[in-house]
Formats: C-alpha cells, sequence, structure tokens
C-alpha cells in the first residue's frame, strides 16, 4: 500500500482503519451466535450433524480469538494485508461449518457477506474484491457439494433445486451489491472528511494571511506620516545647506534610510511566505523552538546531540514543519508536566535513521494505561489531584493522541514505554525510572539533504 506521502490529503490512502481488539470482539459475538445456531439445532430442531468436525471447526475459530486478545496490545491496528488475512480466515471458517451443515440449504449462509461488507468499508479495494471472489467461489462450492441436514430418524431435509438456485444467487448478488454499497457510502464520507479538512486548512491559512495583512496596513499607516515628514524636512535641509558639504553625506543617508523603510513596509506582506529556508532547521534549533514555552517551568530541560555509526558528527537539517514542532511540544509538554526536576531529550542519528528519546524522572506512565496510550480519550477536568501535578493545564486527554497521529503523518514511529533503571548514558540520572517516548524517523523522511546546497530561495529574489 502506498504511504501518503506527507501532508498529503488523499482519498487513496485507506490504512490501518481496523482496530484488532474491536474486530475480535465482534468476531467473538459471530462465534457466541454460531454456537447458539448450533446448539439451538440439535436440541429443538433435532438435526444431526458431524459434531465432531463441527466443533473443530469453532475451536479454531475461538483460539484465533484467544489469540488475537493476548498477543496483541489492545492499540494494535491491522494493515489491509492483515485485516484481509483475518477476513480470510473467517470466510474459510464459515464456509467450512456451511459444508458440514447443509451447504446453501442452511439460511446462515447469507452471513458469508458480512466480512466482505466490512473489508468494503475499511480495506482497497483490490483486497475486497479479492474477498468477494473467494466469498462467491465457497458459495458456489457448498452448493454444489455438502454435507445435507438429517433429522434424528435419518431423514434427509431436501430443498428443491429451484431454491437452491435461488439461495446461490441471492447470496452472490448480496455479496456484490454490498461490497459496493459499503465502499461507495465509505469512499464519500472519506471524501466528505478529507474536504472539510480541506477547508479548514484553507480558513486557517486565510485568517492568517488576513490578520497579517491587518497589522502591515496599520503599520504602514502609522509609520506613513512620521516618515513622509522626515523625508520631506531631510529633503528641505538638502536644499539650504548646499554650503555645508560636512553635513550633506548624513542627509543623503537620512533620506535613503527613510527611503528603505519605506521599502520594507511594502515588503512584510510578501517576506517570509515563500521563504523556503525557513522551511528546514539544524536539529537542536527544531528541538529547542518545540520545547520553548516549557523551559520556564521550573523543570531543567536537558538537550543532547550525539552521532552514531558512523554518522557525520555535524547535526542534520531536518524539515521545520508545523506538525514535528507541535508534536514533539506535546510530548515535551506531558514530560515537563510529570517530571520531578529533570527532562532529558536525547537525539541520536545514524546514516539511516533519527531518533528522539523524550525521558523524564517522574514516576513513569501507569501500567494500567500503558497499554492505551496514543488512543483519544477524555480526561476528567475536575480531578484535582490531577490539576496539581499539571499545574497551568487545562487539558483534556488528548495530547498523546494529537502528538502520535502528526508526528505519524510525517513518517515517525512512535513507543510509549517506562525506563527499566538501565539508563544511564544521561547526565544526572544513573537509574531512571520514569517515562520514556522514543521517536523514531527514516532519516531520508526528515533530514534535508545540502550536498547541492539550499537551491534559490524565491523569498530573496521577489
Amino acid at each position: 500500500m502506498k504511504a501518503p506521502t506527507f501532508g498529503e490529503i488523499s482519498q487513496d490512502n485507506r490504512g490501518e482503519w481496523v482496530r484488532l481488539r474491536t474486530l475480535t470482539y465482534v468476531r467473538a459475538v459471530a462465534l457466541a451466535g454460531q454456537v447458539g445456531a448450533f446448539l439451538l439445532a440439535v436440541v429443538v430442531f433435532d438435526l444431526r450433524f458431524d459434531m465432531g468436525l463441527v466443533a473443530l471447526v469453532l475451536a479454531a475459530a475461538a483460539v484465533s480469538i484467544l489469540l488475537a486478545l493476548f498477543l496483541f496490545p489492545p492499540t494494535k491496528r491491522l494493515s489491509d494485508m492483515e485485516a484481509s488475512l483475518t477476513f480470510l480466515f473467517d470466510i474459510a471458517q464459515l464456509g467450512c461449518l456451511l459444508y458440514l451443515t447443509g451447504g446453501i440449504t442452511n439460511p446462515f449462509a447469507l452471513l458469508v457477506m458480512a466480512p466482505v461488507a466490512i473489508s468494503a468499508m475499511a480495506l482497497q479495494p483490490r483486497s475486497t474484491m479479492m474477498l468477494a471472489l473467494v466469498a462467491v467461489a465457497l458459495i458456489t462450492l457448498v452448493s454444489v457439494t455438502y454435507q445435507p441436514l438429517r433429522f434424528t430418524d435419518g431423514t434427509i431435509l431436501v430443498v428443491p433445486p429451484i431454491l437452491s438456485f435461488g439461495f446461490w444467487a441471492a447470496i452472490v448478488i448480496g455479496v456484490v451489491f454490498q461490497a459496493f454499497y459499503a465502499h461507495r457510502v465509505a469512499a464519500e464520507s472519506e471524501s466528505m472528511a478529507d474536504a472539510l479538512l480541506a477547508v479548514q486548512m484553507a480558513l486557517s491559512r486565510e485568517q492568517k494571511l488576513t490578520d497579517l495583512g491587518g497589522v502591515v496596513a496599520a503599520t504602514a499607516h502609522e509609520l506613513g506620516t512620521p516618515l513622509a515628514t522626515i523625508k520631506l524636512i531631510s529633503s528641505e535641509l538638502v536644499d539650504e545647506l548646499t554650503d555645508r558639504p560636512d553635513l550633506m553625506e548624513d542627509l543623503h543617508l537620512l533620506a535613503d534610510q527613510v527611503d528603505r523603510c519605506r521599502d520594507i513596509l511594502r515588503a512584510m506582506g510578501r517576506s517570509g511566505k515563500d521563504d523556503t529556508h525557513m522551511h528546514r532547521a539544524p536539529l537542536e534549533a527544531v528541538l529547542i523552538e518545540a520545547a520553548e514555552p516549557h523551559r520556564s517551568r521550573g523543570k531543567n530541560v536537558h538537550f543532547l546531540l550525539t552521532p552514531e555509526g558512523g554518522a557525520p558528527d555535524s547535526q542534520p537539517l531536518i524539515l521545520r514543519r508545523p506538525e514535528i514542532i507541535h508534536g514533539l511540544r506535546n510530548l515535551i509538554q506531558n514530560a515537563v508536566d510529570f517530571a520531578q526536576s529533570e527532562v532529558w531529550i536525547d537525539a541520536r542519528w545514524s546514516p539511516q535513521t533519527l531518533t528522539l528519546r523524550i525521558i523524564d524522572d517522574g514516576a513513569g506512565f501507569p501500567p494500567q494505561v500503558l497499554a492505551s496510550i496514543g488512543e483519544p480519550f477524555i480526561g476528567n477536568r475536575r480531578d484535582s489531584a490531577r490539576a496539581k501535578r499539571r499545574p497551568g493545564y487545562d487539558g483534556m486527554g488528548l495530547g498523546s493522541f494529537i502528538a502520535k497521529t502528526l508526528l505519524e503523518r510525517t513518517g515517525a514511529r512512535l513507543d510509549f514505554m517506562n525506563c527499566d533503571g538501565s539508563v544511564r548514558t544521561l547526565p544526572q540520572a544513573p537509574e531512571l525510572h520514569g517515562a520514556l517516548v522514543e521517536i523514531s524517523w527514516p532519516l531520508s523522511a526528515i533530514a534535508v539533504d545540502v550536498s547541492q546546497g539550499l537551491g534559490p530561495n524565491p523569498a530573496m529574489s521577489a
């Protein structure tokens, strides 16, 4: 799957929409329904199947659910391939059950449409098409060969061929229709969300430009009159002091500086907007900018920069993106909020990767929420203890989620953990047990190649 370009708004960039824990709960409910239907058919309707094989198929589904629950963290999100394999397993498991319980004559055969419909909403079209083809193939197979339903006395439940064909046709049409319908609805919803985001970004940018234009206009208006007065007086003095050559040079300099002020006021509205050199900065400068609002809050913030693996000693020049600065600022804020007195921002780079570690000397992440950090949740603003721990901050518990989302858009990978006491490379930190957030990028995704120079700067040539 193509990774989204940094800052790109596109309807084609689906991925990791399906949360494993949510899908596992849905599959558990489906398994409970299958078991209930099986018991109801045996106890109430006196139907008989190959109970050993049916129990084996149900047990396989139960094992897959338990593995998903205990082997993966609650926040695990499935990639397109992982979700496709999960849905493929569910379709195959249902196909085996249908083969053992009457094939196409089993009214629960229509459940084969569910995995295809869900995949159409969350996965790439090619994955949905593959699942739909597999579902149609299995339905066709169990309509031709299956173990018929039998009653206790051995009587076989016989369905007229025309009804069997009707069942098959209805299910096939349903698979295709539901897949198409769900995909269209999901695509339109995603398109609307992207459009709203684009409108919000455009409005925000326009508001900033409007505010800047207002400041420039007010400045030009306020300074225009005194500058014009200075210009007029300097011109008159030039005419009156022609016999004082020692003062003429100063008067000409004064007139030139007035003209320069006028030119600066005219250029203020343009300068900075196209300055591509402001879009990149040394690594340390970006880190200091991100941490600046929280360095005066009574905690010591240390910056450490270390090359590794044969990397050059000079720190890399990286993209100075708002997403990077805002995401790092949120994480640094959390570290300062919960630190006792010290926070370390440890940056290390190799020829391939750039890794940042934000570490504090606090109590660390609570074990009960460690697995859920990075997921959106709403905090309790009335928690007085929390307010004391985080003075001057009235957040809603979304900081880590926002930081994780913004930084992942730049190609970063985030890991939240607690120090185990083995962090000994930091000054004044022999045995840290506080929180540790590790952010790593491929160096090619964030560093600027300066081997060919910085390139032209439109702002300077305007």
